[in-house]
């Protein structure tokens, strides 16, 4: 009944609440008002607020107005905040709307609702009704503007605080200065630090963190360090803000003695600082104090947390100690898609690229934890495997999830394609994207150039420069490679020559190397020794390699000599040096000092590395070495050999040979060249794979001329293209 009494101290219970209270009462006869009348309504109308539930909100405030039962200041609070926590505007505007005369705490609540709703015009208009304004008030309207990024309208107001001798609290003080985000708002900053230096609010500890902190993002270190050496206590948060300052400006070698420091004066570290100063060990390559400080992570028992474990991993990763980053990532209780990615980079980085695709494959299976950043790993691990069938699922299933990064992914997928072979997808991709940039542009230039197909590699760069994007040294590497393949002699000078005044991009040994690579296959050698000559760096062992290969190809022995003398003094244990000038020695007949060359490669027991070419055929890859007879199908593959047989008496020179043909000078060697892996490769090749198919080699060394040759022959006969990627570029053979 009406005259129930209702025990504050019992759990709420809504069947009991009043049936004079009800939507469907019986009775309109109303109690006597008593100090627990409106109990229970008020905390279901809480309740429901807290649900969400604000239609169920408003029906219930009506049937309370039309019981007679208030709702109370304390409810009104709570709604303006659950309005404001969850967005809810047209809400929070109706509840203001039954306010009249509210008290002051109440329009400081709703000043905080449309605050937190973003509605900032309306929050203004009810602080400007405010006929008395408090410290709260202010504060929040503020804040609001520092926030939102309005600082115009935020510093105003402040300016108007200060006039009113009203004194802000040190919460105004930190949002503005949080507010200051960048170099432009550097001198706003110094002024409000000077202010609250006079007024004796810059020794208060939040504020010198907030101070410090807004240097640090300001781009102003110095500023920074002499206001954090000036803080008489230093909370963790103002350390690892510095930290974040030195790491951005690439001053990683002042984040270990601040750290250092943390340690020594017994602050207490969080995850965060171990996750920044292990992003400058990272960085530093500095393995030495990442595994100290590892150390220490172990000793504290945070090297489960994600975020130190994923730091932990990176650095190891970039210290190539791969084994320690795979147990780093082992102890991480629950890895995120930052750990994962972490681990599948590190793999591709240390050349375990099977590893990486495994890695990527099971997480794909238990859909697990997987960002553009993995995708773009795992596009960079199948152009080093020249894997096209596992990076076009990739690719596919990327597209599904829609992770494929802009721009860093694409053009991953751009440099996978094309070193896959397949220039046709590689245009495709970098077609779709609206606007490339220089790394797009370059992997494109890139493609066409180690495909040797220049005309199209200085076509996109034409496109590039007309695009307006800005090539770099690496763009002007592929447009020198792309000259050198097709003997563009004339174009390579001329590029070289204006890269500086045109292209605002100094020229490094590597551009220089690539125009000594240009001259050397044309057979200017004088000219390539005399650019060598000439340079302004000190010569690297690719020059004289360059040199090397080229006295080679145009049987220049004496040159050869002094490239290859040059090249082992810079690099002793490279057998090009030894291989291409026994060659040279034996085109000239110098047997007696190309014994010497030989005897020496044995007393340092260097080995050429041996030669392996690959294809995939039907997503299986079938690997061959030279002589290789382990293959199941390995009669079939000989027989088809001698069928196409390419050693004859109309074959050419068979002393044309490159490094890794030392060996098969000699009359009696030369039946090995029928075994060698490229041809074993073709050969199958042309047994497993379709007709109307191109025939894909891949070769982890350069191709020799009888192998080149060979291809161009079968490609004749049998009417069927045949590509072969070698340590150099691709070789296209087709009628």
């Amino acid at each position: 009944t009406g005259q129930d009494r209702i025990l504050p101290a019992r759990p709420a219970s809504f069947a009991r609440i009043p049936s004079w209270v009800s939507l469907n009462r019986t009775s309109s006869a109303k109690p006597p008002p008593t100090a627990q009348q409106g109990h229970v309504e008020n905390l279901h109308l809480v309740s429901l607020s807290r649900q969400g539930k604000f239609e169920q909100v408003h029906e219930f405030i009506k049937s309370m107005d039309e019981a007679g039962v208030a709702v109370s200041p304390s409810t009104y609070k709570s709604l303006f905040e659950a309005c404001g926590e969850m967005g809810l505007l047209s809400d929070g505007r109706s509840i203001r709307d039954r306010l009249k005369n509210p008290p002051g705490f109440l329009e400081d609540c709703a000043l905080q609702m449309y605050c937190d709703c973003g509605s900032l015009s309306e929050a203004r208009r009810l602080f400007d009704k405010m006929p008395e304004r408090s410290s709260f008030a202010w504060g929040t309207m503020i804040s609001a503007y520092a926030q939102s990024g309005v600082l115009d309208k935020a510093f105003q107001l402040f300016s108007l605080l200060i006039d009113s001798g009203v004194g802000p609290k040190i919460s105004v003080y930190t949002s503005l200065l949080r507010s200051l985000m960048d170099s432009s708002r550097l001198e706003i900053g110094r002024q409000m630090h000077s202010h609250l230096i006079r007024t004796g609010s810059g020794s208060n500890a939040s504020v010198g963190t907030a101070i410090c902190n807004m240097y640090v993002k300001c781009g102003w270190l110095e500023g920074a360090r002499i206001v954090f050496d000036q803080m008489a206590e230093k909370k963790v948060v103002a350390w690892t803000a510095l930290m974040v300052g030195y790491t951005e400006a690439n001053k990683q070698n002042d984040v270990l003695p601040l750290f250092m420091k943390m340690v020594e004066e017994g602050v207490e570290l969080d995850e965060f600082a171990f996750s920044i100063v292990l992003k400058a060990c990272a960085w530093l390559e500095d393995l030495r104090v990442g595994r100290q400080i590892h150390g220490y992570i172990v000793k504290l028992g945070l090297e489960s947390e994600v975020s130190v474990g994923t730091p932990l991993v990176d650095l190891y990763v970039k210290c190539t100690c791969f084994e320690s980053a795979l147990l780093s990532f082992q102890k991480i209780d629950n890895p995120n898609d930052v750990s994962w990615s972490t681990l599948i980079s590190g793999y591709s980085q240390s050349g375990r690229v099977e590893e990486c695709l495994k890695t990527y494959k099971s997480l794909r299976v238990r859909d697990g934890s997987l960002n553009p950043f993995i995708y773009t790993s795992i596009f960079q691990a199948c152009s080093m495997l020249a894997d096209i069938n596992s990076g076009a699922q990739a690719h596919a299933d990327a597209i599904k999830r829609g992770l494929i990064s802009p721009l860093y992914g694409e053009s991953a997928l751009i440099t996978m394609y094309s070193k896959c072979g397949n220039m046709d997808y590689a245009s495709r991709v970098f077609k779709s994207i609206s606007e490339p940039d220089t790394i797009a542009w370059t992997a494109i230039i890139a493609g066409y150039a180690y495909h040797g197909i220049a005309s199209e590699a200085l076509r996109y760069f034409r496109k590039m420069q007309d695009s307006g994007a800005r090539p770099n040294g690496v763009t002007l590497v592929a447009v020198l490679t792309a000259c050198s393949h097709s003997s563009l002699i004339t174009e390579a000078k001329g590029y070289l020559k204006s890269m500086n005044s045109e292209y605002g991009v100094a020229p490094t040994v590597d551009h220089f190397n690539c125009m000594i690579d240009v001259y050397s296959r044309a057979g200017l050698l004088q000219e390539a020794v005399e650019l060598i000559n000439s340079m302004n760096f000190e010569p690297d062992a690719m020059s004289w390699k360059c040199l090397l290969a080229g006295c080679w190809n145009h049987r220049n022995l004496e040159l050869g000599r002094i490239a290859s003398e040059n090249l082992l003094r810079l690099n002793p244990d490279d057998t090009a040096g030894y291989i291409l000038l026994f060659n040279l020695c034996g085109s000239h007949e110098k047997w007696e000092e190309a014994a010497r060359i030989r005897k020496k490669m044995m007393e340092k027991k260097l080995r050429k590395e041996v030669s392996c070419s690959w294809i995939t055929v039907k997503g299986k890859w079938n690997r061959f070495i030279v002589g290789d007879r382990h293959h199941p199908q390995t009669e079939e593959i000989y027989a088809k050999l001698k069928e196409i047989d390419f050693l004859d008496s109309n074959s050419g020179d068979r002393s044309q040979l490159t490094e890794e043909d030392a060996s098969c000078i000699l009359p009696e060697r030369r039946q090995q060249l029928l075994e060698h892996s490229e041809r074993l490769a073709i050969a199958f090749g042309l047994l497993s794979s379709p007709r109307n198919s191109p025939v894909l080699i891949f070769k982890n060394l350069r191709a020799c001329r009888d192998c080149h040759d060979f291809a161009k022959h079968v490609s004749t006969v049998t009417e069927r293209e045949i590509v072969i990627r070698d340590s150099s570029r691709f070789h296209h053979f087709k009628l």
